[in-house]
């Protein structure tokens, strides 16, 4: 096997996982039950910062103990994954959790029991050893398939290949789900700001009419819910070049919810805002007035459902939008339209309104949306 140079963080997280297999062999040692405290990943264990501005995990957790019957299999697994990514840490490749599940499955020697019945029970026991070691799962070496893509005045180095994100054609830079530090390196980068839209339908839009080269900015999408790779670039972007981030969603419940993660953080997934969320980020558009403002046509408008009306109100009870009185408008207005609008929804205006005229003039008049 060829010498691999791991990185400062690769190190960080091999200690991690053997410091936690050290405890569970001294507890084994000492003729103790060996068991690992998971962090609960739960609702009723997630709270929102408000100093920080971002949402975090509390401090309850679980035992998962290898001589309870009906935790033996659950901690056999959680040892199973801790010793498949310190593997591929060690040999320096990077699997996705499909490739970890296939490495991992196989039937117990003397019986007829299968390490892992299905996928379903492999990624929830990736996310225990996030959370249990707090490492993400791209320190772990598992990548997940990429969507998203960038373009705009920025040069970086990808492993060792120098990218210029302003030469990257229609397709743009395909963003990879593991940016770490230890792959990514920005070089050069005189963008002023990066404009997150929605959709590539969109992005490409705006890519198309060059718009990051007349605005000097970075166009990043996510393909709708932005993957976590998206999620942690645009967090080492803004903190590490000090760009401001604006989000061009959609007039909808789920346009909200996505830059809630954007700037919140996932509630589901907690444990990763303090590296993913970025409490900085402005809501540019789609607003509820802009039906009138922009006098589009009546053909534009999408009905209200009653699951957009109950999630709406879900999120107007957020605790990061429940005392924000232009969030509580906003969500009041669309529900009180009884509509709901997409980004394209501009383009009855023209083909090119929405980077000729709207989101300029939101810039311009910095209308945004905390």
């Amino acid at each position: 096997m060829p010498d691999i140079t791991l990185s400062t963080q690769d190190v960080k997280t091999l200690k991690s996982l053997a410091g936690m297999a050290e405890s569970v062999a001294k507890q084994a040692f000492r003729k103790k039950d060996p068991a690992v405290d998971i962090p609960v990943r739960a609702l009723s264990n997630v709270h929102f910062n408000d100093r920080k501005r971002i949402i975090e995990m509390g401090k309850r957790t679980s035992q998962r103990q290898l001589f309870n019957l009906s935790q033996a299999r659950s901690f056999m697994q959680t040892m199973l994954v801790a010793d498949g990514t310190k593997q591929l840490i060690e040999q320096g490749k990077s699997t996705s959790i499909r490739g970890l599940y296939y490495l991992l499955k196989h039937t117990i020697q003397g019986i007829k029991e299968e390490t892992f019945n299905g996928q379903e029970e492999c990624d929830p026991v990736i996310e225990d050893m996030e959370v249990l070691i707090n490492s993400l799962r791209e320190e772990l070496h598992l990548a997940a398939n990429p969507a998203g893509a960038m373009v705009g005045n920025i040069t970086l180095i990808d492993k060792d290949d120098e990218i210029d994100c302003s030469r990257m054609g229609s397709g743009g830079y395909a963003v990879p789900s593991i940016v770490e530090p230890n792959v990514i390196r920005f070089k050069k980068c005189p963008a002023k700001f990066i404009l997150h839209v929605e959709k590539g339908t969109v992005w490409n839009r705006f890519n198309e009419d060059k718009f990051w080269k007349k605005h000097n900015c970075i166009l990043i999408h996510g393909g709708g819910q932005p993957p976590r790779g998206v999620r942690r670039l645009l967090y080492r972007l803004h903190n590490e070049l000090k760009l401001p981030v604006y989000c061009l969603l959609d007039n909808d419940p789920w346009g909200y919810y996505i830059y809630s993660v954007v700037k919140q953080g996932s509630i589901n997934l907690a444990f990763e805002s303090q590296r993913m969320a970025i409490p900085e980020a402005r809501f540019l558009g789609l607003r509820s007035n802009d039906f009138k403002r922009c006098n589009l046509s009546e053909s534009v408008k999408i009905a209200l459902n009653d699951t957009d009306r109950k999630r709406a109100k879900q999120i107007s009870e957020y605790p990061w939008f429940k005392n924000k009185k232009q969030w509580q408008k906003e969500i009041a207005l669309m529900l009180d339209n009884g509509f709901k609008l997409e980004v394209e929804a501009l383009s009855n205006q023209s083909i090119s309104f929405v980077t000729d005229e709207y989101v300029p003039q939101r810039l311009k008049e910095e209308n945004f949306l905390d």
